[in-house]
């Protein structure tokens, strides 16, 4: 077996936490500025009492070529909106004024990243209470331009595992990944079909023979039922469109708000007895 070891920080903890209590991390995605910055921020801020242990926010980028329509239309809502990474980062730094604890991990793709110059990038997300990246139009043939120079700054660079990820390619996928492994349970862009339980829990049980590092598995987790059967066995459950949708549903933006804040309490709750 090839141990990865994760980095010290907000993450390592969380997950040695929700191990510790016997129940899967419930992994939260957001879109930065969705549907404007003062409600956007407002449901950051209250992801983690609700429920959220890792909060994926993600940077708002005009071509999100891995997502499906739910997250496609509020990353457009939010540019609409006027969301910038600045303005994105600046979440980040309004959310550490109350909360130290709750780890942030920006998803998104590297042409804003490559625009704003890696090493300013680097050094903002870090001061700004980031806690780890997930670029997924990087692979891992592209270490160099920005998972290396990340590990050394301090931040855990997140690798994707798909259905498709076989066992040549796995070590390459595994190696410099830290914090946790997010495995994508079905092909396709984001908020597609349900994945089988069944067959995610085979590949979970795959990857684990090459590493230990914790395993998150999204991509079609939309309900607590599916949740709980996804939780019985991951480290880690990633719900993202079903929260989109839940912020779009509001007749005004507050509603929207706390319908994500009440799936996020029924997603952690369904977590908390999965096993």
């Amino acid at each position: 077996m090839t141990t990865t070891t994760t980095a010290e920080g907000r993450l390592a903890r969380r997950f040695a936490e929700t191990r510790q209590q016997g129940r899967a991390a419930l992994v939260t995605y957001i879109a930065a500025g969705d549907p404007d910055y003062d409600t956007s921020l407002a449901t950051l801020k209250g992801l983690g009492e609700a429920g959220a242990d890792v909060i994926e926010l993600g940077m708002p980028f005009t071509d999100p070529m891995a997502d499906g329509t739910a997250i496609q239309h509020a990353t457009r809502r939010a540019l609409d909106a006027g969301q910038t990474m600045d303005k994105t980062l600046e979440m980040v730094r309004q959310l550490r004024r109350t909360d130290q604890q709750t780890p942030v991990v920006l998803m998104g793709y590297y042409n804003p990243i490559y625009a704003r110059g890696v090493t300013r990038f680097l050094d903002q997300a870090k001061a700004a209470g980031v806690d780890g990246l997930i670029v997924v139009d990087l692979p891992p043939e592209h270490d160099d331009e920005l998972c290396l120079p990340a590990n050394q700054a301090g931040l855990n660079f997140i690798r994707l595992a798909t259905p498709t990820t076989d066992a040549r390619r796995l070590p390459g996928v595994l190696t410099n990944t830290s914090g946790f492994l997010y495995y994508v349970s079905s092909n396709g862009v984001t908020g597609g079909a349900a994945p089988s339980a069944e067959r995610v829990q085979q590949e979970v049980a795959r990857i684990r023979e090459h590493s230990d590092i914790p395993i998150a598995v999204g991509f079609g987790i939309r309900t607590a039922a599916q949740a709980r059967k996804i939780g019985a066995f991951a480290d880690g459950v990633v719900v993202g469109s079903a929260l989109i949708d839940a912020q779009a549903s509001g007749d005004t933006p507050a509603e929207g708000t706390q319908a994500v804040l009440e799936l996020t309490r029924e997603l952690a709750q369904a977590l908390t007895g999965a096993r």
